[in-house]
């Protein structure tokens, strides 16, 4: 299983306590020792599941607007987007739990013209209002069809947002655009003509589900 760069520490954390716990029962004839490697057994387990980086492959087109976060659709709404739409857009919002893959992938081909990080509060990720303000990471792409924005936003216990492109940088559709550790949210913003093809509750995969198509 690959494991993101960014989640080998605490991989390799979770597997020292575990080991060590593991020799300390050992070494004390088990007992009730035990309970520590039992208990943390599961969390040894967990880490790398949720660093880890699987390979994808999916639909690849101008015409699509791919997931950019693997989870649950939890809003899709009109809003205004001053910093880079400069307009009315539709806002996807997806979610992603503890358990989901946590790599943020391009949704579609282009040119990062803006990006922007911006401190802020670590609410429920799923609340309406963490798209405005919660921690979060903005990347605007410029594409044949038109512009596009990214925002990864932190969540509850989520404390490092990992974004790799700048601005100037060319990419493409699926490939890595950053990772969230430990809970958050993407908002895609997409012109409010695009056709969406996602419904609210709907379980996306990054760099695989189509989320949208960009107006004819």
């Amino acid at each position: 299983m690959r494991i993101v760069p960014e989640g080998r520490p605490f991989v390799i954390a979770a597997v020292a306590l575990l080991a060590a716990g593991l020799a300390l029962t050992w070494a004390k004839d088990f007992g009730w020792w035990v309970v520590f490697p039992a208990l943390w057994a599961p969390v040894a387990l967990w880490v790398p599941w949720f660093f880890r980086d699987p390979i994808r492959g999916g639909p690849r087109g101008d015409a699509l607007i791919l997931a950019p976060a693997d989870g649950r659709v939890v809003a899709i709404t009109e809003v205004d987007e001053p910093e880079f739409m400069k307009g009315r857009t539709c806002r996807i919002s997806i979610f992603m739990n503890v358990f989901n893959v946590h790599v943020n992938r391009h949704p579609v081909d282009g040119v990062v013209a803006y990006r922007h990080y911006r401190a802020g509060k670590f609410l429920n990720a799923t609340l309406d209002k963490a798209s405005t303000d919660n921690e979060q990471s903005s990347l605007g792409v410029d594409t044949p069809k038109g512009r596009l924005l990214v925002r990864q936003i932190a969540g509850l216990v989520a404390r490092r947002i990992v974004t790799d492109s700048s601005a100037g940088d060319a990419v493409q559709q699926g490939e890595r655009l950053g990772v969230i550790r430990f809970g958050s949210r993407l908002d895609t913003f997409i012109p409010v003509d695009a056709r969406v093809t996602v419904d609210l509750g709907d379980k996306t995969q990054a760099g695989v589900t189509t989320i949208a198509e960009w107006p004819e």
